[in-house]
């Protein structure tokens, strides 16, 4: 069902990405942040970008590549933080983007209403969002949606095919899908206000803040047309993330092709 309220049009986008050690993956996700911003200002150039990089307890190359892009491109800022727990770094990386304390999203203040015309986009350092992922997000936005979850695809590049076969099968390329991916959501700033913002919890904090959203009645759109590119890596940097559940499916993939194999 469509939302019934008219919102108002987005005027600033803020996008933010934690990253914890991921030197291999990062200026991939950087560059792909450009490419998206940049097709961004192509259809709506009076629209505002900005994107918060979290560096949370990195050891490796990460902040000196992510140092360098920024240099380079006024739309990036830098954050440093210890927190190695996605929700915190997610919550940090809102916050210093918006300006904003943490206490501040919870209690509003006289500048609240630009908010209502503020985007929030959540991705991942081990992940490459598509050239129209920010335009797009924000078509849904103007249409009157206040959540949009996007699709994602694991890089089958260095993949146990069999695993990769196992994704495909459970997580078909449909448009009002069940899932819920930190890598690929966007929200109006006003409601992630509103719902409390991200759980500063170590995972599924995604999944958390989306079913606060819910429960407060804000209109929730899941869409296959910004689906991105992800790390396909079954070493979970989460207790309960993303490799965590590859790795659960590379265990469970040798019995269902047993299962499915011709008689």
């Amino acid at each position: 069902m469509r939302p019934e309220s008219v919102r108002p049009p987005i005027g600033r986008v803020e996008v933010v990405m934690p990253a914890h050690d991921e030197e291999r993956h990062i200026e991939h996700a950087l560059h792909a942040l450009q490419a998206a911003a940049q097709a961004l200002a192509e259809r709506r150039p009076a629209a505002a970008v900005g994107i918060t990089v979290v560096l949370d307890h990195c050891t490796d190359g990460s902040a000196d590549i992510a140092a360098r892009i920024a240099a380079a491109d006024q739309r990036f800022r830098v954050i440093h933080q210890t927190f190695r727990n996605a929700g915190a770094s997610r919550a940090a990386g809102v916050a210093a983007a918006l300006g904003r304390t943490r206490r501040g999203l919870e209690n509003p203040g006289p500048e609240s209403p630009c908010l209502e015309s503020t985007w929030l986009a959540s991705t991942d350092a081990d992940s490459r969002v598509p050239e129209n992922w920010l335009w797009r997000q924000l078509e849904l936005a103007d249409a009157g949606w206040d959540v949009v979850l996007g699709s994602v695809e694991p890089d089958p590049r260095g993949m146990d095919p069999e695993v990769l076969r196992t994704w495909r099968v459970r997580h078909p390329a449909d448009e009002r899908h069940p899932h819920v991916y930190g890598a690929n959501l966007g929200v109006r700033a006003s409601a992630y206000r509103l719902a409390g913002g991200f759980p500063e919890i170590p995972s599924s904090e995604d999944r958390v803040l989306v079913g606060r959203l819910r429960r407060r009645g804000f209109a929730v759109l899941a869409t296959d047309t910004t689906r991105v590119v992800t790390s396909g890596r079954t070493s979970a940097r989460a207790p309960h993330g993303f490799g965590a559940y590859l790795r659960t499916l590379g265990a469970e993939a040798p019995a269902e092709s047993v299962a499915v194999a011709p008689g």
